[in-house]
């Protein structure tokens, strides 16, 4: 218990970072913080200066911030005495009643004032000089400030959480009650946080109205974002959405009330019907704000330089590099075009392209070296793929969600069309992991005066979010696009280039041949786990550091999946030992020196899906400010604390799957493939796991699988029909 003080930070959506003074704790904890100022975080629907407050809630070290207690319950406690009645009311509360007129107002109504004046209001009349207009403003602030709590108390009675009661309360302050019994499904439009399968549960257990035009409404937009989301897919077709919505309510709606409810969503501006094809609007609004913007760059008129040859035979002297045709293509049109396309396979030199890029505009611009980092902005969608570009350029790299300041507790970006980032040269790697979403914010955070370079592997995999982005940008052939395509590390004596275009090629060769930097060890999928062990055995003995190999699969699922191949390699990378701590999380057992996969962004720790770091260090309660067990990982050289509650956002990285390991590349690949993988052989996945490999490929298994898996062309092909909004959009700008 204690009295809040000030209040340092406070969001639209009611989170709130402040200060407090502890006066008494029952937690053994934080006994040496009584009569000390903390900082408090936590969602309120209010917190006045100065008034009491009982806290419920946990320790936490902030990496940035350091010690916060977080809180997840809360209870003003309402004065009683004297003193703290006269505080109370002469509080910023109660505006214009100063500490002389509290007193008054105690001394006439005595210590049950505040009960005796929400009760009969008239009672503040028999107070000397109080007039009728502030004895309404006491009154009114009275009964808000009771009718707050009683509202919140009823919506955790509903099932809602407190966090979740907080935001309904903070967005809806006294239309609480109203917007519950009559549209309960509108929070799930107005929070973001909350979602459609929690409100549902709660509104079907507060009445029998399964067939309510809100529900079903509701549960069609639901039904549509899954959808999106889970296939990638930018539209849907009317008898998906139907066909999903009938098994989620668990009855069939009449066709023609069905389409009079997906009208009224395209008049409520959620989804776009066009030419039977259904889109949450949101998408579609991107696609055509990306379209627009692409077809602006392309019409925009071109840069034109006088020496720019000159220049380029300079830059290959002083590099010691000589870049054929298509290389000199693709630097030429990135300093003349405002938005340019580089595609091929590993070892066609797509990074050293973009290290010349940036030293030529460099040259250009006659720019020093901190002017240039000013200037041009090289991004990438995740950690590790930055972190290579910053290292081939020598130059500052990030994240596209860093680069455009993603705020996660809004989902909203700080840079945007109102905000823009005034950088003239732009620099994306890894394009093909880019979704249609984070383009389109990307783009809307950019100013009209740039140039764009768009750098990737047109046969990886597609973004895990809707849409074929890159791919449909090239088969447009609106924008300049150069294809290298001759292998430089052929001369090396290296196979992996050539066996990654003889995958893409459909053109497989005699892969059970054994190379300098390739292997092929064939056996049953029975014998998977025992040589896979022989392998990381031998990488184990050779003391390779964990960034320099990964072991990789397509699945999770079976004794050759995932899951169960981390437990088999935790025992050789890092098996118990007595000066390793442990700690055990549902059925993982984390230890000291293991190697651990992050699987959520978290920007203010500064690590993404995707990166991959080292336990370093177990800390028991008695070794950390929070009094709380903390695992701390270490993300090459980026230090973060996880609480116990927060290792759901980890999972071991000994083994990982070949989606997370898209946009990543290591000295060493070590790949399983079995015919138990069937769902996931097929040509793009494969080509993409063995693209990660730089020095060394080592496959594991069943060679008719992997076989398969290379003729195999089946993949979910995504319905996006942005290839034909940018062709249309390109015919129109023509005339």
């Amino acid at each position: 218990m204690g009295s809040f003080r000030q209040k340092i930070f406070a969001s639209d959506k009611g989170y709130i970072i402040g200060l407090f003074k502890i006066k008494s704790t029952d937690m053994e904890s934080m006994k040496d913080y009584v009569n000390k100022t903390i900082t408090i975080t936590g969602y309120f629907h209010e917190l006045n200066e100065n008034e009491n407050y009982y806290f419920k809630g946990e320790e936490t070290i902030h990496p940035k911030y350091g010690f916060q207690f977080n809180v997840k319950e809360y209870e003003r406690v309402k004065p009683e005495d004297k003193d703290g009645i006269v505080e109370f009311l002469s509080s910023d509360l109660f505006p214009g009643i100063g500490e002389k007129m509290a007193s008054q107002i105690v001394d006439t109504l005595g210590d049950k004032a505040l009960d005796r004046i929400l009760e009969d209001e008239s009672v503040l009349m028999l107070v000397p000089k109080l007039s009728a207009k502030k004895a309404k403003l006491i009154y009114n602030t009275l009964v808000k400030y009771e009718e707050s709590h009683k509202m919140i108390v009823y919506l955790t009675e509903l099932g809602f959480t407190m966090r979740d009661a907080l935001l309904i309360y903070n967005t809806y302050k006294g239309n609480t009650i109203n917007v519950i019994e009559h549209n309960i499904y509108s929070l799930i439009d107005d929070i973001e946080e909350l979602s459609f399968v929690k409100v549902d549960r709660i509104a079907c257990a507060m009445h029998d109205e399964y067939d309510s035009i809100e529900r079903i409404k509701a549960c069609i937009y639901y039904v549509m974002k899954d959808l999106t989301f889970k296939t990638g897919d930018t539209y849907l077709y009317l008898e998906d959405i139907y066909n999903y919505t009938s098994k989620y309510l668990g009855f069939s709606v009449d066709d023609n009330y069905f389409n009079e409810l997906l009208n009224e969503l395209k008049q409520e501006l959620k989804i776009e019907i066009k030419d039977n094809k259904y889109y949450l609007e949101d998408i579609y609004t991107a696609m055509n704000n990306i379209v627009y913007k692409i077809n602006y760059l392309v019409h925009k008129q071109k840069s034109k330089y006088s020496n720019l040859d000159g220049l380029i035979s300079e830059l290959e002297t002083s590099s010691g590099i000589k870049y054929n045709d298509k290389q000199l293509l693709a630097i030429r049109s990135s300093m003349e075009n405002n938005i340019t396309i580089i595609t091929g396979g590993p070892g066609t030199g797509k990074t050293m392209i973009i290290k010349a890029i940036v030293d030529l505009y460099k040259v250009l611009n006659n720019y020093s070296q901190k002017e240039l980092c000013e200037e041009v902005a090289l991004l990438a969608p995740t950690g590790r793929a930055s972190k290579r570009l910053s290292e081939a350029t020598l130059m500052p790299a990030s994240t596209i969600h860093r680069f455009l300041k993603w705020n996660k507790e809004d989902n909203l970006f700080t840079i945007n069309e109102y905000n823009p980032d005034f950088s003239n040269l732009i620099i994306i790697d890894e394009v093909s992991m880019i979704d249609i979403p984070l383009m389109d914010n990307l783009l809307r955070g950019l100013t009209n005066n740039i140039k764009i370079v768009l750098v990737g592997d047109y046969n990886q995999l597609p973004s895990v979010g809707p849409g074929t982005l890159l791919k449909d940008l090239i088969d447009s052939e609106i924008v300049d696009t150069i294809h290298l395509d001759i292998l430089y590390r052929q001369e090396e004596n290296s196979y992996i280039p050539i066996l990654a275009d003889e995958i893409r090629t459909d053109n497989l060769g005699n892969f059970l041949e054994k190379k300098d930097d390739y292997a092929f060890i064939k056996c049953t999928e029975s014998n998977i786990i025992k040589k896979l062990q022989e392998v990381c055995q031998m990488i184990v003995e050779t003391g390779k550091e964990y960034k320099q190999f990964q072991v990789m699969a397509p699945m999770y699922a079976g004794v050759n999946g995932i899951d169960n191949l981390n437990k088999v390699l935790q025992k050789i990378f890092n098996p118990p030992s007595s000066d390793k701590k442990e700690i055990k999380y549902g059925d993982i057992t984390y230890r000291e020196g293991d190697k651990v996969l992050q699987l959520v962004n978290d920007p203010d720790n500064n690590v993404y899906n995707g990166d991959i770091g080292i336990i370093t260090a177990i800390k028991s309660g008695v070794q950390t400010k929070s009094g709380k067990v903390e695992v701390v990982i270490d993300f090459e050289g980026n230090l973060v604390n996880y609480q116990v509650k927060d290792l759901n956002n980890i999972t071991h990285g000994f083994i990982i799957s070949i989606h997370k390991a898209q946009g990543s590349e290591f000295d060493i690949v070590v790949m399983t493939i079995t015919h138990s993988y069937h769902r996931m052989l097929y040509r793009k996945l494969v080509y993409t796991g063995i693209t990660r490999a730089k020095k060394k490929l080592i496959i594991i298994g069943d060679a008719d699988a992997f076989e398969m898996s290379v003729h195999s062309n089946f993949e979910q092909t995504r319905k996006s029909d942005m290839l034909d909004l940018l062709k249309d959009d390109a015919r129109d700008s023509a005339f």
